[in-house]
């Protein structure tokens, strides 16, 4: 009876307990009827959200990265702007203007005392003063009222016009028209020609030798510039920033008070490399009574003729100065050599026969002049052209 009671008891249990299993996968295998109460897997969509909205939205997506991308392009550097320098015709004009304007009661008033009716001895020593005012210089001047003299006294004319025409020809000869007043050395097949600008504190050198770069470049030359005034600051800055602008390199030192000797040849060397034209080298602008600055202009030709020959030594001189750039001029000549003048400053208050005067104490010609501040104020020297500019008005 007890076994009979025993088996019946495992049997339920049995039931019980397949039973309460049943249920349970039944109810496991159901999917809940309210929405997600924590967070979504990766593949899960949001409600209200179709298979076909989310194929939209992710085309719409990547056609706007696409977009981004395609806007983000690499920047390419600009080429940098050079200047394109004046011709030189513009500036000959330019010029002419300017002295045509500075030098009016000059030429007034020597045109005036030449067409009195009568000339006697006051007024050839008025002439003679007048002409010293516009530093023309004591033996120039001499010379001139002498030629005038002897001319209207043979011809007797009182006419303005042949009066005019007589004083332009004798000033024509003291200019000396037949000094050769290039300023381009001739080409060498193996090198550059080298330029040397020398000339004391003050005169704009550096400026010049930016203005020339300017005027070489508008001419089709290949140019390099030498930075050898490494004793004032900012000085290879400054040069630097006139190639910069038409697209002229310069060597320079990195070291303050370089020896400037040894910038000038590095400067031949680099432009005997990369085949230039022509390397102009800026010296310091030395006074001529410090004599030590003066030997070390001596030094920095020697050194660079080393290299190459010095074709063109131009010295740079302040047409304001008058007679007292005559000094300046003369010890410079006798330690380098110059060969030609640049004149500066012509530009409304310096005297014109300052061009003689000088012209006579060098035995050079001046071969350019400077007239003003602008970029492009300087002007190759021409003698027709300067007397002319004298005389109107």
């Amino acid at each position: 009876m007890s076994d009979s009671l025993t088996l019946t008891i495992i049997i339920v249990a049995v039931v019980a307990v397949v039973g309460i299993g049943v249920i349970a996968f039944v109810t496991k295998g159901r999917k809940p009827k309210t929405p997600y109460t924590s967070e979504r897997d990766a593949d899960d969509l949001p409600a209200g959200q179709t298979a076909e909205s989310t194929t939209e939205a992710i085309a719409d997506s990547a056609g706007a990265t696409d977009a981004a991308v395609a806007v983000e392009e690499p920047v390419v550097p600009a080429t940098p702007q050079l200047d394109v320098p004046e011709p030189v015709q513009g500036r000959l004009a330019r010029l002419r203007a300017r002295l045509t304007k500075s030098n009016n009661m000059f030429s007034k008033g020597l045109l005036a005392l030449l067409s009195q009716d009568t000339i006697d001895e006051d007024v050839w020593e008025e002439i003679e003063e007048n002409l010293l005012m516009a530093d023309l210089g004591t033996e120039p001047a001499m010379e001139l009222v002498d030629a005038l003299r002897e001319r209207v006294k043979i011809e007797g004319s009182k006419d303005p016009a042949r009066v005019k025409a007589m004083l332009r020809e004798e000033l024509l000869k003291l200019v000396d028209p037949s000094l050769d007043r290039s300023y381009l050395p001739e080409p060498h097949p193996d090198r550059p020609s080298i330029i040397m600008v020398v000339g004391v504190n003050g005169v704009g050198k550096t400026t010049t030798i930016g203005k020339m770069a300017r005027v070489l470049v508008a001419e089709d030359k290949d140019v390099l510039l030498g930075a050898a005034d490494t004793f004032r600051a900012a000085a290879a800055e400054q040069l630097a920033t006139w190639g910069d602008r038409v697209g002229v390199p310069t060597v320079r030192s990195d070291i303050d008070g370089a020896d400037p000797a040894s910038v000038a040849f590095e400067a031949v060397s680099a432009g005997i490399d990369q085949e230039v034209d022509i390397v102009m080298i800026d010296t310091a602008g030395r006074l001529q009574n410090k004599v030590g600055l003066m030997d070390e202009l001596g030094k920095i030709k020697r050194v660079v003729e080393k290299k190459a020959t010095i074709d063109e030594v131009l010295l740079v001189l302040d047409a304001t100065t008058g007679q007292n750039g005559l000094q300046q001029a003369k010890v410079f000549s006798e330690v380098v050599n110059v060969t030609g003048i640049v004149l500066t400053k012509l530009d409304g208050t310096a005297k014109g026969g300052i061009v003689v005067a000088i012209q006579r104490q060098l035995g050079v010609p001046v071969k350019l002049v400077g007239l003003g501040e602008g970029p492009d104020d300087l002007a190759p020297f021409s003698p027709e052209d300067f007397v002319d500019a004298l005389l109107e008005g």
